[in-house]
């Protein structure tokens, strides 16, 4: 194997193994968000049966490790199931199952932080359960739950770093590759690792932000 010092390509490299990876984490944290709010209003509304099952798999996924998961679901399905799972697709379907999971527990609890007397005042005055849930318990419960979200926002996109070892062709897999060329790991990590922080401080920024104007927002309510 011949060995060869870093060029100016390498830097396109690495801006396009980012790319994937944020690319995969927005689309992942979107369709998880989607999901974990889907189960959080089952939750809400105590659909039977379908409330222990929501349940029960979020404790699933957030309580086993992600690396299992993708392996479980790139290896296990295409065997049980005989059909083709490409990484890619693995990849999607294992953080926005992930991310599901602990978005669901972040908004049942901060839908549990809510004071019951005012929910029960607006059932008094005649308010719908929809209504409640519109007015009163979603404006306090986004106010409560945007900082972890935030933080498991920031997990996440961390998280991203374990497709490559499906073969995803993100950040990670490319730093091992110029690792290898190079046999500068040194180099390559601090790179690598800085691209990370770099995105992830990003996202922090903007979380953030948004939970400044969501707080303000609700103060400026009265709630």
């Amino acid at each position: 194997m011949r060995f060869s010092d870093f060029t100016s390509y390498d830097l396109i490299l690495l801006a396009q193994g980012l790319g994937t990876n944020i690319a995969l984490f927005l689309v992942t944290s979107l369709i998880g968000l989607l999901i974990g709010l889907s189960w959080a209003l089952v939750r809400f509304y105590r659909v039977p049966v379908l409330a222990q099952i929501v349940t029960f798999l979020s404790e699933l996924l957030k309580n086993s490790p992600v690396l299992v998961q993708l392996f479980l679901v790139f290896f296990g399905l295409p065997a049980l199931l005989h059909i083709r799972v490409t990484p890619v697709t693995a990849a999607t379907i294992t953080l926005s199952a992930n991310t599901a999971a602990f978005v669901y527990v972040i908004a049942v609890s901060a839908i549990e932080a809510i004071e019951r007397e005012q929910v029960e005042a607006a059932r008094v005055f005649g308010l719908t359960r929809w209504q409640v849930l519109r007015h009163i318990v979603a404006p306090q419960a986004a106010a409560f739950a945007v900082g972890p979200l935030v933080a498991l926002m920031v997990n996440q996109l961390q998280v991203t770093s374990l497709i490559s070892v499906i073969g995803v062709v993100d950040l990670t897999k490319i730093g091992h590759i110029l690792n290898m060329r190079t046999l500068k790991p040194f180099v390559v990590w601090t790179a690598v690792g800085l691209l990370y922080y770099g995105a992830a401080k990003l996202v922090a920024l903007l979380g953030e932000r948004l939970e400044t104007r969501l707080r303000a927002h609700s103060a400026w309510r009265g709630l």
